[in-house]
């Protein structure tokens, strides 16, 4: 499988994800718009975060910072956290257990 071949949907106004699936686990791989908003949510998913390309800022559980090339952000299941793009982005994500949502 080559990401090429995965088609892209938009899940918010500007976040593209390409995104695969095992047993356990999605990998979602995101093209990200600068001024794309993620809005302030939870999920019963832990989730690892890679900033690949960009400058994300990005809240978790209150507190905000700025993320670049090669930031590693680890969110714990339910704890709340939020998005913006301050350049484009490519980001990539793991989620345990799998996103059905993102089937």
């Amino acid at each position: 499988m080559n990401l090429k071949e995965i088609n892209s949907k938009e899940v918010i106004p500007g976040l593209h994800g390409k995104f695969i699936h095992g047993n356990t686990i999605s990998l979602a791989f995101w093209d990200v718009k600068k001024g794309a908003l993620v809005p302030n949510h939870n999920h019963f998913h832990e989730q690892i975060m890679h900033v690949i390309e960009g400058r994300f800022e990005f809240t978790l559980n209150g507190n905000t910072s700025i993320y670049g090339p090669g930031s590693v952000v680890h969110i714990s299941s339910n704890l709340f956290h939020s998005g913006r793009a301050l350049t484009d982005c490519k980001l990539m994500d793991v989620f345990s257990p799998i996103r059905e949502e993102y089937r």
